[in-house]
């Protein structure tokens, strides 16, 4: 989803360089949370993604 999605990529860097122990490990795992988040709001509200534009 990062390599795909610019919201993503742009929330993955943020979240890497915001600390300087295991950084490309907490960013995945940040970013895997939010894509969860995503994916449950989805399937509660039945609606199909459609990504922002910019």
């Amino acid at each position: 989803m990062r390599r795909c999605d610019a919201e993503y990529t742009a929330y993955y860097n943020r979240k890497h360089d915001e600390v300087r122990k295991h950084q490309h490990k907490r960013a995945l795992v940040l970013t895997a949370r939010k894509l969860v988040r995503l994916v449950v709001r989805l399937l509660t509200t039945n609606q199909v993604y459609q990504p922002r534009r910019c």
